[in-house]
């Protein structure tokens, strides 16, 4: 089985919809995994939305700027470590059309799957179990960690799952431990470059296959 893995696409519609025609156009893709922060930072809230929750072989699952954004619009709690994005935050919470609150909070902050047999996990970032559950204002996503396999191996340890995809971290990750790989695809929206990336995984009974990718387009209006 071959899915696709996106994370950070953070308002950038023609970035989504760079890699989406090439997901598209492969034909072998049978679903594709958002990690979060599919808003903030880029202005296209309303069309990357709109984009994602129209189709059926897309899900997706919160991030923290997704979260923060939801708080400002529901009159919660916002996280004093985002205070420097607060305005930032409000700004696209005014622009951002109603009708995707309710949508949004639904969504999960996980997603755990058996596939040909290995456990897989899909999380913005890593999250202590305890803090699961936790509302964004209490900060439940970890601390960054610079990319290294024994740092992730630290940060996720006691985790049986034998694929754990992830972003919030912008750089690509890609690391194999001898029981888990490790890999964020690098922010879809979020490059110095014109180029989107994203990730392939074949999932086979016998080994998993990462590939990275990415697709150049035009970002000069973004």
């Amino acid at each position: 089985m071959k899915i696709g893995v996106i994370a950070d696409i953070h308002g950038n519609a023609p970035a989504l919809k760079a890699v989406l025609n090439e997901f598209d156009l492969r034909r072998d893709i049978e679903h594709i995994y958002c990690l979060g922060d599919m808003i903030g930072i880029g202005p296209d809230t309303n069309e990357v939305l709109t984009i994602l929750f129209a189709r059926s072989d897309v899900s997706m699952i919160t991030g923290n700027h997704d979260e923060a954004v939801l708080a400002l619009q529901k009159g919660e709690d916002y996280p004093l470590s985002h205070s420097h994005a607060k305005e930032h935050h409000q700004w696209i919470a005014d622009l951002m059309d109603k009708g995707f609150i309710t949508r949004l909070e639904q969504l999960p902050r996980t997603i755990t799957l058996t596939i040909e047999g290995k456990s897989i996990l899909f999380i913005h970032y890593h999250i202590e179990q305890t803090q699961l559950n936790e509302h964004i204002s209490k900060d439940p996503f970890s601390e960054i960690v610079e990319p290294s396999l024994d740092n992730l191996l630290s940060l996720f340890k006691g985790s049986e799952d034998k694929l754990i995809c992830f972003g919030h971290h912008h750089p690509i990750h890609f690391f194999e431990g001898k029981d888990t790989i490790f890999l964020n695809p690098g922010s879809l929206g979020c490059n110095s470059q014109p180029t989107a990336r994203y990730s392939v995984v074949d999932i086979a009974k016998d080994k998993i296959t990462v590939s990275l990718e990415e697709v150049s387009y035009d970002n000069t209006k973004f």
